[in-house]
């Protein structure tokens, strides 16, 4: 985001593979030096588009949304595409006296569809809070799984005198799901559990435990309010242990609840500050008699929120953590502490201890080449290297600039018959996302959205996926390919045109050499602000194409002498390129011109990166990404410079050295594209369930 603030960039890692080469696509080079570039690579598909909701329909939502819409009017749009999400926009206004029959007959006309299923729960919420409880069960349906609405139905049975013992099953079944908070919603059936003597202490310990371990001191302390005393006396003291961790247990029984307890209070100060967990760690663990597990429950934070910060006990912590509690999170900072320290034969050593899943990651293996090649071992560093620049991603690039040789690349770029993508483009589902989508209301557009793809092929997913990015919907491109709906499609990661999408191509090559970027690298901050969203906006309030916040939009709008009309000037395309880039150039000067200190800096804020520069500020920028201590702008920083080089490619046909790239030097040697031998297609892949996981560094919030 241009522009810094507390509650930037939340976003997902696309990690880029090369995989599922075709036999129409490029041919295999295994070794290339710089050559002649390509054209720039377009759609063979034409597109199509599909008609945008006009100036009246747009104003009708307004009025809707206004509590303003006659029904005269509401009655002339009722065979409109969007008629039933405008009375919806209305009903909406008017729930609080919404006449039964009128709400059950807006049910009944859109039965199936994804207007009815979000008119439901409000109508729902609506009928409770004005008793109307046998039309509330009356409209149930059965899959919803709200458990706020789970509990306006137990009410409504309660109320009228369907209490059974299903019913007690059911409420028993929503009070043991979670040790998170639930809504107010369910505060009657559980009183009426309580009442009855359905909700024993043993069930209360049941939902206690599991919100110790979730940190949850307010959901204890109300979970004790219905226990005995001697009960509900401890209770109290377990959760004013998670709220402030001590020394003072040795009143407490010697159970494996009170050993809960005392490791999870334990692991959230460590969180908060390391040195006095492990202060406190001897003692309880005496006192208590924790076992092996419990201690390494507190271990594991104490050592991972030292290296974070790369505090200097980080080493000795890591190493009194047992090497069966590491994970892929802990084996991850034990290199980068070791990187941090130069160390780098205890670097390779910690990747050496990683599973063969996670060492044959593209990171890992360059950075085993690149400790390999540290400590002077020049021949196992080339065949990791080799091994590394078969990934279509930052650390593949890297690899194949070490080997001077070009950058893998395997796109696949399906021709669709005309008729196929018609087909979709008139798909009411597909025509009601995309003018959804037109009207900025992005929450209903996905319900439709997700309603056409659960009716389609793998073939016919990827087409609407065209169909979207025909009319401006470029994230689809992200959201809709190689991870849906729980399944992993690995060779759509070479579907490169769609998941890179590029317009405004004219005014993004025109902004950056007027402030002396390379555009590449412009289209690729779009792609990962906002994927082309020109009326993307943040929670902090960033806008437009490059998240661009309003004070910064101002500032550097006077600056350049670029007339500023307000906050919302930001959600024109040219203006917000036009001040995005200045901005940039404006990072550029400050920071010396190295892109990849300039990415870290505004991702992170001006803070952080002051830090890290002053930390290691001689580290050579490929180290130096890899030991930020945020996890956001770490992967935020590979992402944004293995999207230039796509760009890049998508813009001229060859690409500026990465090496080069993150040094900013965007003249430097250019290079080509190569599809080396490449894994066979792979089916959808279901991830198999999770299993329970130790605690893990979260995103660090910056205040």
């Amino acid at each position: 985001m241009l522009g810094y603030s507390p509650a930037m960039h939340k976003r997902a890692s696309f990690l880029l593979a090369a995989l599922a080469c075709g036999t129409s696509l490029l041919p295999v080079i295994a070794h290339a030096h710089a050559q002649a570039a390509s054209p720039p690579p377009r759609s063979a598909n034409p597109p199509i588009r599909v008609a945008p909701p006009s100036m009246a329909v747009r104003e009708a939502f307004e009025a809707a949304a206004r509590g303003t819409l006659d029904d005269v009017l509401l009655d002339s749009y009722a065979r409109h595409p969007l008629g039933g999400w405008l009375e919806y926009t209305a009903l909406r206004k008017r729930m609080d006296t919404l006449p039964v029959p009128r709400g059950n007959a807006f049910l009944a006309r859109h039965r199936g569809e994804p207007v009815a299923r979000a008119f439901r729960g409000d109508w729902l919420a609506a009928l409770a809070a004005r008793s109307e409880w046998q039309a509330l069960l009356a409209n149930w349906e059965s899959g919803i799984d709200d458990p706020g609405l789970r509990c306006l139905r137990l009410q409504a049975l309660q109320a009228t005198g369907r209490a059974d013992a299903a019913w007690t099953t059911e409420a028993q079944a929503l009070w043991r799901g979670t040790g998170k908070s639930l809504p107010s919603s369910c505060d009657a059936p559980f009183a009426q559990l309580a009442t009855q003597g359905a909700l024993d202490d043993g069930l209360r310990w049941e939902r206690f435990d599991k919100a110790a371990a979730e940190g949850q001191s307010g959901v204890m302390r109300a979970i004790a309010r219905g226990m005995t005393a001697d009960a509900a006396l401890q209770a109290n003291a377990y959760a004013a242990y998670i709220d402030k961790a001590s020394a003072d247990v040795g009143t407490w029984p010697k159970t494996a609840r009170s050993r809960l307890v005392a490791s999870w209070g334990l692991a959230r100060l460590a969180k908060a500050s390391p040195d006095q967990a492990e202060a406190l760690l001897p003692g309880v663990a005496q006192a208590l008699g924790f076992n092996a597990d419990e201690r390494a429950r507190v271990l594991y934070p104490i050592a991972l929120w030292t290296v974070a910060s790369y505090g200097p006990d980080s080493a000795r912590r890591l190493a009194a953590v047992p090497e069966a509690a590491y994970d892929a999170s802990l084996h991850e900072w034990r290199v980068r502490e070791a990187l941090a320290r130069s160390d780098w034969r205890s670097a390779l050593a910690a990747i050496g201890k990683m599973d063969d899943a996670q060492r044959n990651d593209s990171r890992w293996t360059y950075l085993a080449a690149r400790t390999s090649e540290l400590t002077g071992d020049a021949a196992g560093a080339k065949a990791l290297y080799r091994q590394a620049a078969n990934k279509t991603d930052f650390h593949g690039f890297l690899a194949a600039d070490k080997l001077d040789q070009a950058y893998a690349l395997c796109p696949w770029q399906p021709v669709v018959a005309q008729a196929a993508k018609q087909a979709i483009a008139r798909d009411p589902s597909i025509i009601r996302a995309l003018q959804l989508f037109a009207l900025d209301r992005k929450g209903w557009a996905q319900r439709e959205w997700d309603d056409a793809l659960s009716r389609y092929s793998d073939e016919q997913r990827r087409i609407a996926v065209e169909v979207a990015q025909d009319n401006g919907w470029f994230d689809r491109g992200v959201f809709g390919l190689v991870n849906v709906g729980g399944k992993r499609f690995p060779e759509e990661q070479r579907l490169y045109l769609l998941r890179f999408p590029l317009h405004h191509d004219a005014t993004i090559r025109r902004e950056s050499a007027k402030n002396r970027l390379d555009p590449a690298w412009v289209a690729a901050e779009i792609r990962a602000e906002s994927v082309f969203d020109p009326n993307a906006r943040s929670s902090a309030d960033a806008r437009g194409l490059m998240q661009v916040l309003p004070a910064t939009g101002a500032g550097v709008a006077a600056k350049i002498g670029l007339p500023w009309t307000g906050g919302d000037s930001l959600y024109d395309a040219d203006t917000n390129i036009a001040i995005g880039t200045a901005y940039l150039r404006q990072l550029m000067d400050k920071y010396g011109g190295k892109p990849y200190q300039v990415i870290a800096g505004y991702n992170a804020g001006p803070a952080p990166l002051g830090r890290w520069m002053s930390q290691r500020p001689t580290m050579d920028p490929d180290l130096w990404i890899e030991t930020i201590s945020y996890k956001e702008t770490r992967e935020y920083v590979a992402r944004v410079l293995s999207f230039s080089t796509l760009y890049d490619w998508r813009l001229n046909g060859d690409a500026v050295r990465l090496t080069d790239r993150m040094q900013g030097l965007p003249n430097g040697q250019r290079k080509g594209f190569a599809c080396a031998t490449p894994d066979a297609p792979k089916p959808a892949q279901t991830p198999a369930p999770a299993a329970p996981t130790k605690p893990t560094l979260k995103d660090r919030r910056r205040h």
